[in-house]
């Protein structure tokens, strides 16, 4: 299993992919920040091996 996370642009906070999946667009989590982050801002290897191993990935 690959760890995948996506890193904020605007503000470095880590999201994980399986979290990006669930919701495809949502606001950072990060304290404060208003960027929009969607699962297609991962790179397409990283969204690749994630749909095809979604169920070793748990939210």
């Amino acid at each position: 299993m690959r760890i995948i996370t996506h890193l904020c642009p605007a503000c470095g906070t880590v999201v994980a992919a399986n979290e990006l999946e669930n919701n495809r667009v949502m606001k950072c989590p990060g304290l404060g920040c208003q960027e929009v982050l969607r699962f297609e801002d991962l790179p397409e290897d990283a969204r690749e091996h994630f749909l095809k191993n979604r169920n070793r990935y748990q939210t």
